[in-house]
């Protein structure tokens, strides 16, 4: 057990390192953001053989956090240093979302224009699908409802 625990700390210890290294020189952020998370996960991982080596748990609610610690800053630098499609991120004015909505309603008339519509109108002609369901539709006689009709 004393072997196996040794060359873990030596890997542990040469992978914290080399991430310290990385973090040293860079050259990018993201390449400093690598290095610190493999540092993190190098630490979770002498944390973790510190705890089976003197079999306590005391210390798993701190490998917990820490983990988490981990995986939160690295989602939170890789959502800021991703880039956005340009004009992603900015505020439209009153007369980009009007003149967009009136694209819009031009494309949804232009393609009720064509006149069928195979989802909604099973291929019939919108004047004959109309007429099918006015014919089909019953007479109104002026009752509110079934409640009436059953007193």
């Amino acid at each position: 057990m004393i072997v196996v625990v040794l060359i873990c700390a030596v890997l542990l210890a040469s992978a914290a390192t080399l991430a310290v290294v990385r973090a040293e020189k860079g050259p990018s952020m993201l390449d400093r953001t690598i290095a610190l998370d493999v540092f993190t996960t190098t630490l979770v991982g002498t944390i973790a053989l510190e705890a089976a080596w003197s079999r306590r748990t005391e210390t798993i609610p701190i490998l917990v956090v820490l983990s988490l610690v981990g995986f939160v800053g690295s989602v939170t630098i890789a959502r800021f240093a991703s880039v956005e499609p340009e004009g992603e991120g900015r505020i439209r004015t009153r007369e980009e979302i009007a003149a967009e909505e009136a694209e819009r309603i031009a494309a949804e008339e232009a393609e009720h224009a064509k006149g069928i519509d195979p989802e909604h109108g099973a291929g019939h002609e919108p004047d004959e699908l109309h007429e099918a369901e006015d014919a089909a539709a019953p007479e109104v006689d002026g009752s509110t409802g079934p409640e009436e009709a059953r007193s």
